[in-house]
């Protein structure tokens, strides 16, 4: 999950000593399974990734990519050449071990980079991110960018933590200041794509799948063989998680556009 604010090298402290410390990421890992930090886990990417429906040999940015599993899926399964970037150290370093375990090396690039600075120019047939727009507050910045690194007729397809339309409890108030969130209602989202250029965009509040998934990592959480201070501060990170997607106040997107075959610059 990479982080990107104008200042990165404070975002990406305060990340890394945080929410996404060397210990937390591999907690995370044990949770959504090997090489995943990010919601459903391996079944989800999979449905996600065949949902871009790119052909063998297309090219995609995996943005945020965190230790890798997309990414590494992306080529084992699905023949896609991938550049995978991420601001966390942390994730990176975990993604390297998990790369060359995987004995991908050399087959997946991976680099630490600021989504808000990519520089590229029709470079891409497919664009993917899991959960990372919530950490950037300048969206209109992000997706100019993407739609630029797109090719014609290329997807851009992401998930991420949304909220409400509001108003919001002080406790969940609190929530998204503690984490730094910078949070978007889905059709917030909707429409800062599609005023940055895409077509034919989905956006799609799927936050009863989230439930789902967050329940099943609640059981898994239970058979783990870890110590019972982390089992009881993981089952609380995750029941508030699932209380507060069931009160309507956290919502989970998923959001699918295309840039136009024809654009004019």
């Amino acid at each position: 999950m990479a982080l990107a604010h104008n200042n990165a090298s404070t975002g990406k402290a305060f990340l890394d000593s945080g929410q996404y410390s060397h210990e937390s990421i591999l907690k995370y890992e044990q949770v959504y399974g090997r090489t995943f930090v990010s919601p459903g886990g391996r079944g989800c990417a999979i449905e996600l990734i065949e949902k871009l429906d790119l052909k063998p040999g297309s090219r995609v940015l995996d943005v945020g990519c965190g230790i890798g599993g997309s990414a590494f899926l992306m080529k084992q399964k699905f023949n896609l050449e991938v550049d995978a970037i991420d601001l966390s150290d942390n994730m990176l370093d975990l993604a390297e071990m998990r790369l060359a375990e995987a004995g991908l090396t050399g087959q997946v690039s991976l680099a630490n980079k600021n989504c808000l600075e990519i520089a590229t120019k029709d470079a891409y047939d497919g664009i993917y991110s899991r959960d990372v727009f919530l950490h950037i507050k300048e969206k209109k910045q992000l997706f100019a960018r993407l739609f630029h690194a797109l090719k014609p007729s290329g997807k851009l397809l992401f998930t991420d933590y949304c909220c409400a339309e509001g108003p919001f409890s002080e406790d969940f108030k609190q929530y998204i200041s503690q984490r730094n969130y910078h949070l978007c209602s889905v059709s917030e989202y909707q429409a800062l794509i599609e005023e940055a250029g895409f077509k034919g965009v989905e956006a799609a509040d799927v936050t009863k799948q989230f439930i789902d998934f967050s329940e099943a990592e609640l059981k898994t959480i239970q058979t783990l063989d870890i110590d019972q201070n982390v089992r009881e501060e993981l089952t609380k990170d995750w029941q508030r998680k699932i209380d507060r997607a069931r009160s309507g106040a956290q919502r989970w997107g998923r959001v699918v556009g295309r840039k136009p075959a024809e654009t004019i610059d």
